[in-house]
């Protein structure tokens, strides 16, 4: 499977989790992971290649030329970083089909393999909603003028279909779509991704591919879901992908929620998995 991963420096620790719980929960895959960057360093690589299990796991450095954003509105407030999700197909082999994007601050669970083998059709994304207030949906969708019909994705979690991107990616009409609605933008790629391409995105179940605390306790208590509420056993038999976003992080003091105790699981074999590698190297001469 190819996964796409985008980061700093700031976040080689949570990165490690994520790809430790990757390759935990899914044994009889072999994982190529680009992490497409403009400023991760040797050492950077040397210590994320030191943190995982290099045997199931393919790091594969991408430093994004800057060329490719030639012409992009670019500001403090729309770094050029906030493109690499949105032309992953321009950076990337060609050889590659589709790619599944993971943000860092994820643990997978469970099996990802039938979210990877999806039909896409001519889809250019699938992706989980976290919104299901009706209101709030109506306002994203007059925001950034999406189709009425659908639904704003968060995009910590994107299976991107990298063959039909190049073929039918319009560069200009992204930056156009910026120039006109810059000012209604509140998470400027993810906007700007729901704004663009809401009608060629495949919706997934939140519930198991992108779930997060605010949803499963907004889910629970909903009068209507009293009798199918989710516990953490049907968590941990159903969910695939668990998403620390906002700014709830387990690795915080701060953090408040239950679906921190997975993020602390892999956390731990993680470190494990450093130690035991650490003490396997063997002493210089």
């Amino acid at each position: 499977m190819n996964i796409l991963v985008t980061l700093n420096s700031n976040y080689i620790k949570q990165l490690a989790v994520m790809l430790t719980s990757l390759t935990r929960s899914n044994p009889r895959v072999k994982f190529d992971v680009y992490i497409a960057h403009s400023s991760l360093s040797e050492e950077d690589f040397d210590l994320i290649n030191r943190s995982i299990d290099c045997s199931m796991c393919n790091i594969i450095d991408i430093k994004v030329p800057e060329s490719i954003f030639e012409g992009a509105p670019v500001t403090e407030r729309y770094p050029k970083e906030m493109y690499y999700r949105i032309f992953a197909a321009q950076y990337l082999p060609e050889e590659l089909d589709r790619i599944l994007y993971l943000d860092p601050d994820i643990v997978v669970i469970n099996s990802i393999e039938e979210l990877y083998k999806l039909d896409m059709g001519s889809n250019f994304f699938a992706a989980a909603s976290h919104v299901k207030n009706k209101r709030l949906k109506k306002i994203n969708a007059i925001r950034l003028n999406m189709p009425v019909e659908s639904t704003y994705i968060n995009s910590g979690v994107l299976l991107i279909n990298l063959k039909e991107l190049r073929k039918n990616q319009s560069i200009e009409e992204v930056y156009e779509y910026i120039n006109n609605k810059k000012l209604l933008l509140v998470l400027p790629d993810q906007d700007v991704l729901n704004g663009v391409y809401a009608h060629k995105t495949i919706p997934l179940d939140a519930m198991v591919y992108n779930l997060s605390d605010r949803y499963l306790a907004l889910y629970n208590a909903n009068p209507k879901n009293l009798a199918n509420r989710k516990d953490m056993r049907w968590i941990a038999h159903n969910t695939s992908i668990i998403h620390y976003c906002g700014r709830n992080k387990p690795w915080k003091k701060s953090y408040r929620g239950v679906l921190g105790v997975f993020y602390y699981y892999f956390e731990n074999l993680a470190k494990k998995q450093v130690h035991y590698r650490s003490n396997s190297v063997s002493p210089s001469p």
